[in-house]
Protein backbone atom coordinates (compact mmCIF):
# COMPACT_ATOMS: atom_id res chain seq x y z
CA UNK A 1 0.00 0.00 0.00
CA UNK A 2 2.85 2.51 0.84
CA UNK A 3 4.09 2.15 -2.77
CA UNK A 4 0.78 2.27 -4.13
CA UNK A 5 0.67 5.60 -2.17
CA UNK A 6 4.05 7.01 -3.07
CA UNK A 7 3.27 6.01 -6.94
CA UNK A 8 -0.02 8.10 -7.13
CA UNK A 9 1.76 11.18 -5.44
CA UNK A 10 3.86 11.20 -7.92
CA UNK A 11 1.07 10.74 -10.45
CA UNK A 12 2.32 7.92 -11.96
CA UNK A 13 0.77 5.11 -13.23
CA UNK A 14 1.61 0.79 -12.83
CA UNK A 15 2.48 0.86 -16.23
CA UNK A 16 4.80 4.09 -16.07
CA UNK A 17 6.65 3.17 -12.47
CA UNK A 18 7.37 -0.36 -14.54
CA UNK A 19 8.83 1.45 -17.39
CA UNK A 20 10.74 3.48 -14.71
CA UNK A 21 12.43 1.03 -13.08
CA UNK A 22 13.28 -1.43 -15.67
CA UNK A 23 10.06 -4.28 -14.05
CA UNK A 24 7.13 -5.85 -15.73
CA UNK A 25 3.50 -4.33 -15.14
CA UNK A 26 2.72 -7.46 -13.15
CA UNK A 27 6.21 -7.58 -10.44
CA UNK A 28 5.06 -4.14 -9.71
CA UNK A 29 1.36 -4.88 -9.41
CA UNK A 30 2.05 -7.70 -7.50
CA UNK A 31 4.29 -5.55 -5.25
CA UNK A 32 2.12 -3.10 -4.80
CA UNK A 33 -0.35 -5.75 -3.59
CA UNK A 34 1.73 -7.65 -1.34
CA UNK A 35 1.91 -10.95 -3.83
CA UNK A 36 5.32 -10.44 -3.75
CA UNK A 37 8.35 -9.35 -1.17
CA UNK A 38 10.18 -6.38 -3.17
CA UNK A 39 13.72 -7.31 -4.36
CA UNK A 40 16.25 -4.44 -2.94
CA UNK A 41 17.32 -3.60 -6.63
CA UNK A 42 13.30 -3.28 -7.19
CA UNK A 43 13.57 -0.82 -4.00
CA UNK A 44 16.36 1.17 -4.85
CA UNK A 45 14.98 1.75 -8.31
CA UNK A 46 11.59 2.89 -6.97
CA UNK A 47 13.26 5.40 -4.31
CA UNK A 48 15.24 6.89 -6.82
CA UNK A 49 12.03 7.51 -9.22
CA UNK A 50 9.74 8.10 -6.63
CA UNK A 51 11.65 10.48 -4.66
CA UNK A 52 10.88 8.66 -1.43
CA UNK A 53 12.98 9.76 1.13
CA UNK A 54 14.46 6.30 2.39
CA UNK A 55 11.05 5.27 3.90
CA UNK A 56 11.15 2.39 1.27
CA UNK A 57 14.68 1.02 1.40
CA UNK A 58 13.57 2.10 5.41
CA UNK A 59 11.29 -1.04 5.50
CA UNK A 60 13.64 -3.33 2.83
CA UNK A 61 15.37 -5.36 5.98
CA UNK A 62 11.28 -6.14 7.15
CA UNK A 63 10.79 -6.95 3.57
CA UNK A 64 13.66 -9.18 3.45
CA UNK A 65 13.04 -11.06 6.43
CA UNK A 66 9.41 -11.91 5.83
CA UNK A 67 10.92 -14.15 3.09
CA UNK A 68 12.59 -16.28 5.49
CA UNK A 69 11.29 -19.70 6.40
CA UNK A 70 8.65 -19.16 8.98
CA UNK A 71 10.36 -20.97 11.94
CA UNK A 72 14.01 -18.92 11.22
CA UNK A 73 11.84 -15.44 11.79
CA UNK A 74 12.16 -15.03 15.41
CA UNK A 75 15.80 -15.87 15.61
CA UNK A 76 16.78 -13.71 12.51
CA UNK A 77 14.76 -10.24 14.34
CA UNK A 78 17.15 -11.26 17.20
CA UNK A 79 20.39 -11.94 15.34
CA UNK A 80 20.29 -8.64 13.39
CA UNK A 81 20.81 -6.76 16.50
CA UNK A 82 23.82 -8.90 18.52
CA UNK A 83 27.11 -7.82 19.79
CA UNK A 84 28.82 -11.27 19.09
CA UNK A 85 27.78 -14.55 17.49
CA UNK A 86 29.47 -17.65 17.72
CA UNK A 87 28.23 -20.90 15.48
CA UNK A 88 29.57 -24.47 14.92
CA UNK A 89 28.47 -26.11 11.82
CA UNK A 90 28.89 -29.48 11.12
CA UNK A 91 27.22 -30.68 7.97
CA UNK A 92 27.13 -27.24 5.59
CA UNK A 93 28.64 -24.01 5.24
CA UNK A 94 26.33 -21.36 7.59
CA UNK A 95 24.26 -19.75 6.40
CA UNK A 96 25.56 -16.55 6.64
CA UNK A 97 28.73 -17.46 4.82
CA UNK A 98 27.38 -18.43 1.58
CA UNK A 99 27.46 -17.64 -1.90
CA UNK A 100 24.22 -17.31 -3.54
CA UNK A 101 24.95 -19.96 -5.86
CA UNK A 102 25.27 -22.16 -3.00
CA UNK A 103 22.31 -21.05 -1.27
CA UNK A 104 20.42 -21.91 -4.10
CA UNK A 105 22.06 -25.81 -4.48
CA UNK A 106 20.58 -25.50 -0.90
CA UNK A 107 17.13 -24.54 -1.51
CA UNK A 108 16.85 -26.28 -4.67
CA UNK A 109 17.46 -29.55 -2.55
CA UNK A 110 14.86 -29.01 -0.29
CA UNK A 111 11.95 -31.83 0.18
CA UNK A 112 9.34 -31.29 -0.65
CA UNK A 113 10.42 -29.57 -3.28
CA UNK A 114 10.13 -25.60 -3.38
CA UNK A 115 8.95 -23.08 -6.52
CA UNK A 116 11.60 -21.18 -7.96
CA UNK A 117 10.21 -18.22 -6.39
CA UNK A 118 10.39 -19.32 -3.28
CA UNK A 119 13.76 -20.49 -3.80
CA UNK A 120 14.63 -16.85 -5.02
CA UNK A 121 13.49 -15.11 -1.44
CA UNK A 122 14.93 -17.66 0.07
CA UNK A 123 18.31 -16.77 -1.57
CA UNK A 124 17.45 -13.18 -1.23
CA UNK A 125 16.93 -13.22 2.05
CA UNK A 126 19.82 -15.37 3.40
CA UNK A 127 21.98 -12.78 0.80
CA UNK A 128 20.55 -9.80 2.78
CA UNK A 129 21.35 -11.22 6.61
CA UNK A 130 24.95 -10.91 5.52
CA UNK A 131 24.78 -7.43 5.54
CA UNK A 132 25.65 -8.52 9.34
CA UNK A 133 29.15 -9.45 8.55
CA UNK A 134 30.43 -5.84 7.77
CA UNK A 135 28.06 -3.33 9.66
CA UNK A 136 29.43 -0.86 12.03
CA UNK A 137 29.62 -1.50 14.47
CA UNK A 138 31.16 -4.74 14.38
CA UNK A 139 28.82 -8.20 15.30
CA UNK A 140 31.69 -10.12 16.86
CA UNK A 141 31.80 -13.23 14.97
CA UNK A 142 33.23 -16.73 14.94
CA UNK A 143 32.24 -19.52 12.87
CA UNK A 144 33.49 -23.23 13.46
CA UNK A 145 32.39 -25.29 10.48
CA UNK A 146 33.52 -29.36 10.34
CA UNK A 147 35.20 -30.50 7.83
CA UNK A 148 33.01 -32.53 6.04
CA UNK A 149 30.59 -29.90 5.23
CA UNK A 150 33.64 -28.30 2.81
CA UNK A 151 33.88 -31.35 1.89
CA UNK A 152 30.25 -32.31 0.80
CA UNK A 153 29.73 -31.29 -2.93
CA UNK A 154 26.92 -28.75 -2.95
CA UNK A 155 26.34 -27.84 -5.96
CA UNK A 156 28.83 -28.20 -9.54
CA UNK A 157 32.40 -28.08 -8.76
CA UNK A 158 32.34 -24.29 -9.60
CA UNK A 159 29.89 -24.13 -6.94
CA UNK A 160 32.49 -25.32 -4.21
CA UNK A 161 35.02 -23.33 -5.49
CA UNK A 162 33.43 -19.82 -5.34
CA UNK A 163 32.27 -21.20 -1.66
CA UNK A 164 35.80 -21.76 -0.83
CA UNK A 165 36.98 -18.34 -1.91
CA UNK A 166 33.93 -16.91 -0.28
CA UNK A 167 35.38 -18.25 3.09
CA UNK A 168 38.92 -17.30 2.60
CA UNK A 169 37.71 -13.48 2.00
CA UNK A 170 35.26 -13.34 5.34
CA UNK A 171 37.99 -14.96 7.49
CA UNK A 172 39.96 -12.10 6.38
CA UNK A 173 37.54 -9.63 8.09
CA UNK A 174 38.80 -8.18 11.64
CA UNK A 175 35.87 -8.81 13.27
CA UNK A 176 35.03 -12.42 12.02
CA UNK A 177 36.96 -15.94 12.74
CA UNK A 178 36.35 -18.73 10.73
CA UNK A 179 37.70 -22.23 11.87
CA UNK A 180 37.63 -25.92 10.63
CA UNK A 181 37.25 -28.88 12.65
CA UNK A 182 39.33 -31.33 11.03
CA UNK A 183 37.44 -34.57 10.27
CA UNK A 184 40.58 -36.39 12.12
CA UNK A 185 39.73 -34.69 15.56
CA UNK A 186 37.52 -37.70 16.87
CA UNK A 187 35.20 -37.27 18.94
CA UNK A 188 34.20 -33.85 20.20
CA UNK A 189 30.94 -32.19 21.84
CA UNK A 190 29.88 -30.88 18.32
CA UNK A 191 28.92 -34.14 17.19
CA UNK A 192 25.28 -33.57 19.13
CA UNK A 193 23.89 -31.13 16.23
CA UNK A 194 25.00 -27.21 15.29
CA UNK A 195 24.31 -24.67 17.77
CA UNK A 196 24.22 -20.72 17.83
CA UNK A 197 25.21 -18.63 20.78
CA UNK A 198 24.34 -14.83 21.13
CA UNK A 199 25.30 -11.89 22.78
CA UNK A 200 22.74 -9.02 22.74
CA UNK A 201 23.28 -5.15 23.58
CA UNK A 202 21.53 -5.25 26.79
CA UNK A 203 24.06 -8.15 27.59
CA UNK A 204 21.67 -11.20 27.69
CA UNK A 205 23.11 -14.63 26.19
CA UNK A 206 20.90 -16.93 24.27
CA UNK A 207 21.00 -20.10 22.40
CA UNK A 208 19.77 -21.41 19.12
CA UNK A 209 19.52 -24.79 18.07
CA UNK A 210 17.94 -26.07 14.28
CA UNK A 211 17.10 -29.05 13.16
CA UNK A 212 14.77 -30.26 10.72
CA UNK A 213 13.01 -26.96 9.95
CA UNK A 214 12.08 -26.49 13.46
CA UNK A 215 14.07 -23.74 15.30
CA UNK A 216 14.53 -23.18 19.09
CA UNK A 217 15.60 -20.06 20.95
CA UNK A 218 17.39 -21.68 24.59
CA UNK A 219 16.47 -18.93 26.96
CA UNK A 220 17.72 -20.94 30.26
CA UNK A 221 20.82 -19.66 31.84
CA UNK A 222 22.12 -22.94 32.56
CA UNK A 223 21.11 -24.25 29.05
CA UNK A 224 23.00 -21.36 27.78
CA UNK A 225 25.97 -21.76 30.01
CA UNK A 226 26.52 -25.38 28.41
CA UNK A 227 26.37 -24.05 25.19
CA UNK A 228 29.25 -21.19 25.57
CA UNK A 229 31.03 -24.01 27.55
CA UNK A 230 30.90 -26.60 24.68
CA UNK A 231 31.88 -23.39 21.95
CA UNK A 232 35.12 -23.26 24.22
CA UNK A 233 36.00 -26.46 23.84
CA UNK A 234 35.65 -26.58 20.24
CA UNK A 235 37.49 -23.55 19.32
CA UNK A 236 40.61 -25.02 21.50
CA UNK A 237 39.89 -28.43 19.13
CA UNK A 238 39.65 -26.13 15.93
CA UNK A 239 42.49 -25.71 13.81
CA UNK A 240 42.98 -21.80 14.10
CA UNK A 241 42.37 -19.49 11.87
CA UNK A 242 45.69 -19.34 9.80
CA UNK A 243 46.03 -23.32 9.45
CA UNK A 244 41.75 -23.04 8.71
CA UNK A 245 42.57 -20.98 5.46
CA UNK A 246 45.65 -23.04 4.94
CA UNK A 247 43.25 -26.30 4.73
CA UNK A 248 40.61 -24.13 2.33
CA UNK A 249 43.16 -23.71 -0.08
CA UNK A 250 43.98 -27.45 -0.39
CA UNK A 251 40.63 -28.60 -1.10
CA UNK A 252 40.30 -25.67 -3.26
CA UNK A 253 43.38 -26.99 -5.27
CA UNK A 254 42.59 -31.05 -4.87
CA UNK A 255 39.92 -30.09 -7.62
Amino acid sequence: MLLQYLRKRAGLSQQQLADAVGYSLEQVASVEQGRRPAKAEFTAAAERVLEAGGVLEALQEEVDRAKLPRFFRNFALIEAEVLSRFSYDPLLVPGLLQTEAYARAVFAGHCPPLSEEIIDQHTEARLSRQKLLTRVPYTEMSFIIAEEALRNPVGETAVMHGQWQRLLEVGALRNVEVQIMPSACGFHSGLNGPFVVLETKEHQHLGYIESQEVGCIVHDPAEVSAFGLRYGKLRSQALNGVESARLIERLAGET
